[in-house]
């Protein structure tokens, strides 16, 4: 009997969370001994690790109490990675020194694994003076474009690493041009952008009053609040960016306002950070704690609710002590408050489960009453932990207790605190579960409704076969258990029919009893008026919610997963020149990593001599067999003119990693062949080659017609098959940049992908 609820689940895990050798061999022969490893490690800064390894593993179990990725897949491992999610980085100084030493520091936490937040209102604006030289300010945006391409780097270095979020007061006198940034499609692709938005700008907002856009003691100019207003939303109605974060109520309600001040959050915003300040997740998973799901008895055992967080909380607090940090800074903060960020997953599938359609006013109700239950219990745990072994640092116990977030707070809870003081400055925050509830079974994400009930994946074998197989949402999974083929209930709600207000409503019935912030979206219909949605973010922030992201499919944005009841044909594939629309060569696979080489390939090698050149360049492409047909597998340029050396590995590596990532690859011969060389070009067998790079483009698709992978010379692709997709019924989707189905949806702000798992804010 396995322990997982559907094959991508075991898939997740296999391929994301499973220790491993350095050769592939695994090292966790099952779940059990990840969830043993995980148990293992964190119990090991207990004075009794024995008892509670037992008692951690118990909570792992089933998946109960899930452990965000990054202490899924590193805790109880040699591996220099940090276990914590999120971290914002220092106060960059607006000196040119300054800014590369955070540059620095952000490089070194990406390469670790770490998604980082940075403010940039402390860089001066474009064209502000700079002291000492006879130049002007560059501005805050020239140096995003240096981090986005620093963290381009770094993922171009090996495996995925953590996501980027900028930040910008409304008050910025660089704003607008913050604001539009991303409508360049090729301009900040690393990063999630947010504007801080401030009480003084809403109520300005709100009376169409004047707003100053100012740097120091210097207004730059004042504009309409309502003007930038509008902006703000109109690029997010576009592009799906910026995110608004309501910085005032974040630093208002924080439990640490006495000591820190906020001014930035982690990529998906669920988690308001300090300077230098790092916050590590885990969830609990509300559906696997139902009992009697779907009668009139249906409904969670508190007792268990209660017992499984303070252990949550003790686990999630010894992380602190067992993670390695990127920065000494960064540790230095985390063991001064010991934050914490427990949350949930699960949550629509268990309102399934219990007979309440999501984002009702019962549903809302019954949200608030779990997430009241889950902070009582995070508070009384941390209470009684810091009794055993001391409260975090900087507690000081009459600032803490009149902080925003305890004022209604029950008072045995507070009681408590008084009397023992309290481990973690923080405790709570619902972050963005996206892989993990696929690995728990594909129950819902987060707080996130269902979004599809079910929906068809390829999956690509080792052979080269490819096979079909069903996701199921946990909860309908569970209605076909007991009932068969009978038809869902009508509270059986999904995001494609929810309202936007619906979403809102959710959202703020958790957020009164989450003491840091909740990563949600907020699904709206692409014809939703623009008046309209505004409103949605009126809402939000008069409701009180922390921030608010949106998405609204759209010719730029794409749209989210299609969910039809026919089988798909073959996607089409649109150049980028505006050619008609193209089926792709063969039977086209995207593979989400590359295949296991064979110890024996077939290829041949081709001499390619160069005018003017003394040495000949060789080109050898070797061959696999998929499905009877053959495809290039990899390619390897040599030449004994060391002036070549770097270039010619650069190609081959390249060029290789684009063979073995699958599908239709000739698009690398037109790139190659419309290369021109300002010094000149060359004739060759009564053609002229505009440059040595196009000579190899032309040797390559040579061998892919003798190979019968393209059927003549000029009939390759155009450009990258993955660049612009349309799905079989003409609705707009993005392919996934890591396995190229197209099963893309957005969830808590991070387009993540179905098929495969993968987001970019991992």
């Amino acid at each position: 009997m396995t322990r997982f609820a559907a094959p991508i689940a075991e898939q997740i895990w296999d391929m994301k969370y499973r220790l491993k050798e350095a050769d592939g061999t695994p090292i966790d022969r099952s779940i059990e001994d990840t969830w043993r490893r995980i148990a293992r490690a964190t119990a090991s800064v207990e004075a009794d690790p024995e008892v509670w390894e037992d008692r951690f593993f118990a909570a792992l179990e089933d998946f109960r109490f899930l452990p965000a990725g990054r202490i899924t897949a590193g805790a109880g491992t040699d591996r220099s990675v940090t276990l914590f999610n999120c971290f914002v980085m220092g106060t960059i100084p607006d000196t040119m020194a300054g800014i590369f030493d955070g540059l620095k520091e952000a490089a070194l936490t990406m390469q670790q694994g770490g998604g980082i937040g940075y403010d940039f209102s402390t860089i001066r604006p474009k064209g502000a003076g700079v002291k000492g030289v006879a130049a002007d300010a560059s501005g805050p945006l020239s140096f995003m474009d240096v981090w986005d391409s620093m963290c381009r780097t770094i993922m171009s270095a090996g495996s995925r690493r953590g996501a980027m979020m900028a930040t910008m007061r409304c008050d910025h006198p660089d704003i607008e041009d913050f604001i539009t940034a991303k409508s360049d499609k090729a301009r900040l692709r690393n990063f999630n952008v947010s504007v801080l938005v401030t009480d003084a700008f809403m109520e300005a907002v709100k009376a169409d009053g004047p707003w100053e856009l100012v740097f120091g003691d210097k207004v730059y100019r004042t504009i309409r609040a309502r003007d930038l207003w509008n902006r703000i939303m109109r690029s997010t109605y576009d592009y799906a960016e910026p995110g608004v974060i309501f910085i005032d109520r974040i630093n208002q309600m924080n439990n640490l306002a006495y000591c820190e001040t906020i001014a930035a959050t982690n990529p998906c915003g669920e988690q308001p950070l300090p300077p230098y300040g790092a916050c590590l997740l885990g969830s609990i998973n509300l559906a696997r704690l139902v009992t009697e799901p779907f009668t009139d008895g249906a409904g969670i055992d508190e007792a268990e609710l209660d017992d499984l967080v303070a252990t949550a909380v003790r686990m999630m607090d010894n992380v602190v002590d067992a993670s390695r940090f990127p920065l000494p800074q960064q540790e230095a903060e985390a063991r001064a408050k010991r934050r914490i960020g427990l949350g949930v997953t699960g949550l629509a599938d268990a309102l399934l489960m219990i007979g309440l359609r999501y984002g009702s006013d019962e549903a809302a109700r019954q949200t608030e009453r779990w997430l009241h239950r889950i902070a009582r219990a995070a508070y009384l745990a941390s209470a009684r932990i810091a009794s055993e072994k001391g409260s975090f640092p900087l507690y000081d116990a009459d600032k803490f207790l009149a902080s925003g977030s305890l004022v209604h707070m029950d008072d045995d809870v507070k009681d408590a605190i008084r009397e023992h003081g309290i481990r973690n400055a923080l405790l709570t925050s619902i972050a963005p579960t996206g892989t993990i509830s696929l690995y728990a079974g594909n129950v819902s994400s987060g707080i996130e409704p269902v979004f599809a009930f079910a929906y068809t994946r390829k999956v690509l074998q080792k052979d080269g076969t490819k096979t079909e197989e069903e996701v199921v949402d946990y909860a309908v999974q569970m209605w076909r258990d007991r009932f068969g083929d009978a038809a869902l209930p009508d509270h059986f709600v999904n995001a494609q029919t929810l309202q936007p207000m619906d979403h809102v409503k959710m959202q703020a019935a958790a957020q009164k009893w989450v003491d840091s912030s909740i990563s949600k979206t907020i699904n709206c219909p692409e014809d939703i008026g623009f008046e309209a949605f505004k409103d949605v973010y009126m809402e939000a922030y008069e409701t009180g919610c922390k921030g608010c992201t949106t998405y609204r499919p759209n010719d730029v944005t794409g749209s989210v997963l299609t969910v039809a009841e026919e089988k798909p044909k073959a996607p089409e594939v649109v150049s980028s020149t505006g050619a008609e629309p193209r089926t792709p060569h063969g039977d086209v696979v995207y593979i989400s990593e590359p295949l296991d080489r064979p110890q024996q390939l077939e290829g041949q090698t081709y001499k390619l001599k160069w005018p003017d050149s003394d040495h000949a360049i060789y080109l050898t492409i070797n061959d696999i067999v998929l499905n009877g047909h053959r495809r290039p597998f990899e390619i390897f340029i040599n030449s004994k003119n060391m002036e070549h050396f770097a270039w010619t590995v650069a190609l081959t590596r390249m060029i290789s990693a684009v063979f073995r990532r699958g599908g239709d690859v000739s698009f690398v011969v037109e790139e190659l062949k419309a290369v021109f060389d300002p010094r000149g070009g060359a004739w060759m067998q009564g053609k002229y080659i505009p440059s040595i790079l196009a000579a190899i483009g032309g040797v390559i698709e040579r061998h892919l017609i003798s190979i019968g992978f393209i059927e003549g010379e000029g009939l390759g692709l155009k450009s990258d098959p993955q660049a612009d997709v349309v799905n079989f019924n003409g609705a707009r989707a993005k392919a996934c940049t890591a396995c190229g189905s197209y099963e893309t949806r957005m969830v808590e702000g991070c387009m993540t992908c179905l098929s495969c798992g993968f987001s970019k804010c991992g």
